[in-house]
This record gives C-alpha cells, sequence and structure tokens, in this order.
C-alpha cells in the first residue's frame, strides 16, 4: 500500500524514535529529501503526495540503516555547516556546530585584512577552510590532511561554493607540505579524543567516522603537541592560531601555545559553557 509523504515521515520518526534517534522527526525528514531529490520546503509543501514504490522503498532502507546506528548525514550524503551545505563521505568527519566556533572566530579576528594566507590543518571535509575563504573574500587558504580520499570530498566542497580559486589542498602530515611557507593564522581541529574515550563515544561515531579524523593518542593531546612543537617547520611563526580542543583539554593546549611563544591566550566557550577554542596570538596584535 502506498504512503503519502506525511504518512511515510510519521512513520519514519516513529522507527527513529524507538532507536534512539535525539531528533527523530527532523532526521526523517533529511533522509526523504536525499531519497525525493527535494528541499524540506518542498517536503511541508506536498504532504498529500505519494511517492513512487521504488522511492519509498529506497527511503524506507535509509531508515533502517540509519536506526541501525548508521550517521544520517552519510546517508543523505551532505550536513550544513556555517549555514552553507557540505559533501560528507565516510572517509571525514561529520562537521560539528561546535566547530563553527571555530570559523568565527577565525572571521572575527581576520575580517577587514588583504592578502591573509590561512593554513587549515587536518582539513577533513573542508568545512572549515571552504567556509573561512567564503566569508574572508581576500583571503588564501591553504587545506592539508594525510588522507587522499579525505582531500577528494574538500575538493569537491570547494568547487561546490565556488572557492577552488582561493583554496589549495595538499596532502600530507601536518606542516610537511608546506614546509617554509608562511602564514598569518592556523586553523585545526585536530583528533583529539583518547585511545580510551574512543570506545566510549556513540555507536554512530566510534563505529562509522573515520578513526584517522578521532584518535588523538593516549590522552587526547598528541596533535596539540605537534601543531605546537613542529612550527619551526614554518618560515615564520604565525601570528595567530587557533585550535578546537575536547573537554577538560583547554589548560593544556594553552600551555603548549605558551610554551610555542604566544604569551596572548584566550578561551572561547561553546553553548554548554565548555572551553571549546584556544586562541593565541602573539604579543604582537593580530
Amino acid at each position: 500500500m502506498s504512503s503519502t509523504i506525511k504518512e511515510a515521515l510519521r512513520r519514519a520518526s516513529f522507527c527513529l524514535k524507538q532507536a534512539g534517534c535525539v531528533n527523530p522527526s527532523g532526521e526523517a525528514e533529511v533522509l526523504l529529501t536525499a531519497s525525493l531529490g527535494v528541499t524540506r520546503a518542498w517536503l511541508y509543501a506536498h504532504g498529500e503526495e505519494k511517492p513512487e514504490a521504488a522511492e519509498l522503498k529506497h527511503y524506507f532502507a535509509l531508515v533502517a540503516r540509519r536506526a541501525a546506528g548508521e550517521p544520517y548525514a552519510y546517508l543523505a550524503g551532505e550536513k550544513e555547516f556555517m549555514s552553507l551545505s557540505f559533501l560528507v563521505t565516510p572517509a571525514v568527519l561529520i562537521p560539528r556546530p561546535e566547530t563553527e566556533l571555530l570559523v568565527e572566530a577565525a572571521v572575527r579576528e581576520l575580517k577587514g585584512r588583504e592578502n591573509l594566507r590561512i593554513l587549515d590543518v587536518g582539513t577533513g571535509s573542508g568545512a572549515v577552510a571552504v567556509s573561512i575563504a567564503v566569508l574572508l573574500p581576500k583571503s588564501e587558504v591553504v587545506a592539508v590532511d594525510i588522507s587522499p580520499a579525505a582531500l577528494n570530498v574538500a575538493m569537491q566542497n570547494a568547487a561546490r561554493h565556488n572557492v577552488t580559486d582561493r583554496v589549495r589542498f595538499l596532502a600530507g602530515d601536518l606542516y610537511a607540505p608546506v614546509s617554509r611557507e608562511s602564514f598569518d593564522a592556523v586553523v585545526s581541529n585536530p583528533p583529539y579524543i583518547s585511545l580510551t574515550e574512543i570506545e566510549t563515544l556513540e555507536r554512530d561515531v566510534k563505529d562509522y567516522e573515520p578513526r584517522l579524523a578521532l584518535n588523538g593518542g593516549s590522552d587526547g593531546l598528541d596533535f596539540y603537541r605537534r601543531l605546537t612543537a613542529e612550527l619551526a617547520v614554518l618560515a615564520v611563526p604565525p601570528a595567530l592560531l587557533l585550535f578546537e580542543v575536547g573537554c577538560r583539554q583547554s589548560e593544556a593546549v594553552t600551555e603548549l601555545c605558551s610554551a610555542a611563544g604566544y604569551k596572548n591566550i584566550s578561551l572561547l566557550n561553546d553553548l554548554a559553557g565548555i572551553p571549546r577554542i584556544v586562541l593565541a596570538k602573539q604579543t604582537v596584535t593580530v
């Protein structure tokens, strides 16, 4: 028996709620828009229409996969970040709302300046690099990642948002691909989950998102140690460092930035009041 769009959404929402999804109705809508190739506005305006049987079969197959734990962003193939739509695949970490703070802080610190060169280390989907390029149209962004598969996704996102002329993607380990280059700022949302914490994460994270983008070593701080200690690889230390950090990591990362010569350091909290961004400047104002 065929179902209307409203009926399909109601059935899918119930299924996802039973599976423990936090936002079952929202995810049901996202998956149906992906299945039908339409917008949410279209769904709301055509609630009494009946999709083809094949479309409904495909939709409820996605719903079943989501109920089994697969992230809905991978199933839908995209995720919104900074009010922009980004392609996501299992090769990249799904962009989080908290990471928007990293972009907002970078834009706030650097807006109004020309000829900016910004380095995004561990770019993943390219959400940070591409968003900064969109919001700072006079900037050049270099985005580095060790994963060729992630870089492929990031390059598609740069093309999606028409910034391929100002975002350069390089494969390699941290600063190695940009040795002896200079930048006004380095931004990074590196892997920061400790080995023991990874196994305690929600199943849609630990079972599906790339371990390469999660594993921060025994205490979660491995990449911050390298990001600060290996700055000498660059031609000159950047005037600004911006790092996203995990819970209870801000103090340790602050100390690492200070040891690297950055004495003007501040913390930005997320909506839960957790220090989420470490903003470190040299004594000279950026």
